[in-house]
């Protein structure tokens, strides 16, 4: 399923940073409809953040943010219910860019964050179910990432989540997570110094059909994620 979603998206991405408009640093404002760039992709019309510097970028309530990066984010990334937050894509390698102050989201539609720098940790609290705009179904996709601080996703309700490719620093909390795609909760390739925890997830943590190898990991591996 994983391959399948970002296949679909990485398509408009590509079209999304050949019509972006470029930006300069950005100092003022933390909001991304502050800044998103409106373009339309296959007839649905996306907000598209440039690539620049942003001291503390928030995806408002129910809206959505799309970018290719680079981004240098000073503090924090925070985003609210129902909202959207798309950076890079499973299939377009390369930096995009940085994140310090961590990033934060509670009842996101989708957090979906691909070869980025994070500083301050994940935080990932609820969702908003497993259908919706802007794409009709949500996921969230944290992968090939570098992540200084930890993350915790716990209670994400979406129809299917990878935490999958990322180095972390310190212990990693997935928990709690009721997908509707069986396929769903692939937690695999990620090297973490700390421990990874997992429990209460639907379904159970799992290779899926990421073809993924197992976490390396310096701590306990506890719960679910004692096998993978």
């Amino acid at each position: 399923m994983s391959k399948r979603i970002v296949s679909l998206l990485s398509a408009s991405l590509f079209i999304v940073s050949l019509m972006a408009l470029p930006a300069s640093a950005k100092s003022g404002g933390d909001s991304c409809s502050d800044f998103a760039v409106p373009t339309e992709i296959d007839g649905v019309e996306l907000p598209v953040l440039p690539a620049g510097t942003y001291n503390r970028l928030v995806v408002d309530e129910g809206t959505t943010c799309v970018s290719e990066g680079p981004l240098r984010i000073r503090g924090g990334l925070f985003i609210e219910d129902g909202a959207t937050f798309v950076l890079g894509s499973e299939e377009s390698p390369g930096s995009t860019g940085t994140i310090s102050g961590g990033v934060h989201a509670t009842n996101p539609a989708a957090v979906q964050i691909h070869f980025a720098t994070i500083n301050g940790r994940i935080d990932v609290h609820g969702g908003s179910g497993p259908f919706g705009g802007p794409f009709d179904i949500t996921w969230n996709a944290i992968e090939d990432n570098t992540i200084n601080g930890g993350a915790t996703v716990d209670g994400y309700n979406g129809f299917w989540f990878g935490f999958i490719r990322n180095h972390v620093n310190g212990s990693v909390n997935l928990n709690n997570n009721v997908l509707e795609d069986t396929d769903g909760n692939e937690y695999v390739t990620n090297v973490i110094h700390g421990s990874l925890n997992c429990s209460g997830n639907t379904p159970a943590a799992q290779v899926g059909d990421s073809e993924g190898a197992p976490n390396e990991v310096t701590g306990a591996k506890t719960g679910e994620c004692a096998d993978v």
